[in-house]
């Protein structure tokens, strides 16, 4: 039988697993029954997400500390954000920049928010931009007189309002 790991702050046989996931990446944490009682993570008001992500290394935040002393809005600091895990206002975002970005890439796949779209979104407005274009194109062959390619947009048109998608996207 294999022995346990230790734990991940005093080398005690650890009994408490943590497992996250961040970037396809599986990062472990092995806690003895007493270290979680010591850095908060029983107590939802006490538990500091920067204390686990640091997983014990005070280095990586004493540097990033240097760098940025405290957000000049709300007077928040890096040790602020250690101790609660959370920041003091919006302006904390972009005045600790320096010392918050390096533990959001960690964390997420980038440190840009880039947004969703619904489900069936993009192909809805690709669709409707077609049918837009189509229109508008058969509008100025007719303006011009050039009826061939009138014609041509024409049987177009009417093949994509005929289409799957158009009784899909009919009603946005």
């Amino acid at each position: 039988m294999a022995k346990p790991p230790d734990c991940s702050h005093c080398q005690k046989p650890a009994t408490i697993h943590l497992t996250q996931i961040v970037n396809n990446e599986i990062k472990k944490l092995d806690f003895c029954e007493d270290c979680p009682h010591q850095k908060g993570v029983t107590d939802p008001a006490g538990f500091s997400l920067a204390d686990l992500l640091s997983s014990g290394d005070e280095e990586s935040f004493s540097g990033n500390q240097s760098a940025v002393s405290e957000c000049p809005s709300c007077g928040f600091s890096p040790k602020n954000f250690k101790k609660l895990g959370r920041l003091g206002c919006p302006d904390c975002y972009t005045s600790l920049e320096d010392f918050i970005e390096p533990m959001l890439a960690k964390m997420h796949r980038g440190t840009h928010h880039n947004g969703k779209f619904p489900h069936g979104l993009v192909s809805r407005i690709l669709f409707q931009r077609k049918v837009r274009e189509t229109e508008e194109a058969l509008q100025s062959a007719v303006e011009s007189e050039n009826y061939e390619e009138a014609a041509k947009l024409r049987d177009e048109l009417k093949a994509l309002q005929s289409s799957p998608e158009s009784t899909n996207f009919s009603h946005g």
